[in-house]
Order: structure tokens, then sequence, then C-alpha cells
């Protein structure tokens, strides 16, 4: 029985502190569902083949906001998110409302996310593009977790 109160303990859905749906005409009526707790942000598309994206947000190097003439009558925008999360570089939150808000909050909570984690320099290396000797973009050769400057030095 202890093993399962473990599990659900895991398992444990993070409160949700906002949600929106991605709008046409300003109204929400898609299928396509973004939500954000304090530590990550969801990503929801579908309705009968569902596919779901989280991305942890100490992960989220760049947020760009857009708004294009038909956004700004309906009252909606779009942020872009470059991450250093492998499977989704880039993820765009298409026509949200409140956009300039949730960049804010979301700009905030990355930047305390980071602090709790002391993520400095080492996310960085590989989202920019820095791969000098490293194949394969991952600077923990010894996979101890911990990145090392003698882990990007070249030593053939």
């Amino acid at each position: 029985m202890a093993k399962i109160d473990k599990l659900t303990q895991l398992t444990e859905e993070e409160e949700i502190i906002w949600k929106d749906r991605k709008r046409y005409l300003g109204l929400p009526l898609s299928f396509t569902v973004y939500s954000m707790s304090n530590n990550k942000f969801y990503l929801k598309k579908g309705i009968f083949n569902i596919d779901q994206e989280e991305i942890l947000l100490y992960r989220v190097l760049d947020i760009t906001y857009k708004q294009n003439f038909g956004q700004r009558i309906f009252g909606v925008g779009t942020l872009v998110l470059n991450t250093a999360d492998k499977s989704t570089p880039i993820l765009e939150v298409k026509s949200i409302k409140n956009p300039k808000k949730i960049r804010t909050a979301l700009s905030t909570l990355v930047e305390q996310r980071r602090d709790e984690k002391r993520v400095t320099g080492k996310e960085m290396f590989g989202a920019a593009g820095f791969h000098s000797g490293d194949h394969d973009g991952d600077f923990d050769h010894d996979h101890d977790g911990h990145f090392d400057l003698d882990d990007m030095i070249d030593h053939s």
C-alpha cells in the first residue's frame, strides 16, 4: 500500500495558475489549450488525437511578443518562447488574451525558477549553438549531471 501512496504523491498535478485557448476572431474556438503552473508551461492540441507538451520554465531562454493588426482588433497576441528544450526549441503561444500580462508573469516565473535551480550559463551553451568539439551538444561527457569546464575542452 505504501508504494501506491508514493506513486500518488509523485503524480499529483501542479496547480494551474493560467489557462487559455488559441482564439479565432477573439473567441476560444480551438482545441489548442495553453496552461501554466509555477514550474511548467503546457500545450495540449487536438480533439481525437491529443498531443501534449510540457516545458520546464527554467528552460525558457527568451520570450517574444507579437501582435499583428488583426490580433490588435480582437485584443489577442502571440508569445514566442525560445527554449532549451530538445523536443520543442520554439513554442508559439498563438492568439491568447492579455499577452503582455502573460509575458510579464511568465518572465517573472522563469527568473524565479532559474534562481531556485541555480541555472546559469550551463543551460545556454547548447541553446546558443556552442558545440566546440562536442558532436551531440551535451558537455556532460561523464553523465554525472555536472557541467565542468574540463568537459568543454577538447583533449585530443
